[in-house]
């Protein structure tokens, strides 16, 4: 892959095989972010886990304390809290009518929602769209906190993407926005400082090694810096 001469510019400045400090990785990645745009924060995380053991999997949901700078659109389907909902910003509220609507089409997943969340006397509906919703990531669960009785709170924290989930993927890792290079220091330490307590809370009971392998921080368009996780 051919990089950008400014990415090549801010990857020159790094020294090889050093391992930074969260501080010095966070400030290297405002300083040096050359994009025309607000780039996002990014962790990447190599875990010890095998992928192919089920009782291995990694996956946890974290309240960021300054959010992820990047809002999203939440659908609801609820048969009881729809006020709530609604009084919380939800991009869409119903109960079976939504239902129907993303069965037939008329509703997109993924593209006029990005979460669903569902209280709980409404998920054995769910059921005939889970073949549309599941292999998006977007069927509501009670592991990702996307099926609860507290849907104003997590509307609003899922709105202003406070509230994230992550799990590893085929490779064992795990790929996460933290915040935006507009972001304060602190906050940004403060963002990884919480997501770096839930992930290692979310440690599989099967896995006898450290979780954690590798970890580094990039912006949107810069290069990784591996850091001391």
């Amino acid at each position: 892959m051919k990089h950008g001469k400014k990415y090549r510019a801010s990857a020159g400045k790094l020294e090889e095989g050093k391992i930074y400090s969260i501080e010095d990785a966070i400030a290297f990645v405002r300083e040096n972010a050359s994009a025309g745009f607000d780039e996002s924060i990014e962790i990447h995380v190599r875990l010890m886990t095998d992928p192919k053991k089920s009782d291995e999997a990694v996956r946890a949901t974290a309240s960021l304390p300054h959010g992820t700078g990047k809002s999203k659109n939440v659908a609801v389907v609820t048969g009881t809290q729809e006020k709530e909902a609604k009084a919380a910003g939800a991009t869409l509220v119903g109960g079976e009518d939504l239902i129907e609507d993303i069965k037939s089409g008329k509703v997109t997943p993924g593209s006029d929602f990005d979460v669903l969340l569902a209280t709980p006397d409404i998920m054995p509906k769910l059921a005939k769209i889970a073949k549309i919703l599941g292999p998006k990531g977007l069927m509501p669960s009670p592991k990702n906190e996307t099926v609860t009785q507290k849907v104003g709170d997590t509307v609003e924290a899922l709105s202003k993407g406070a509230k994230i989930s992550f799990k590893n993927d085929d490779g064992s890792n795990i790929h996460q926005v933290i915040g935006k290079v507009s972001f304060s220091e602190e906050q940004l330490r403060e963002n990884l400082e919480t997501f770096r307590e839930a992930l290692i809370k979310a440690k599989p009971e099967a896995l006898k090694s450290r979780l954690v392998k590798s970890a580094s921080i990039s912006s949107t368009m810069g290069p990784g810096l591996s850091i001391e996780f």
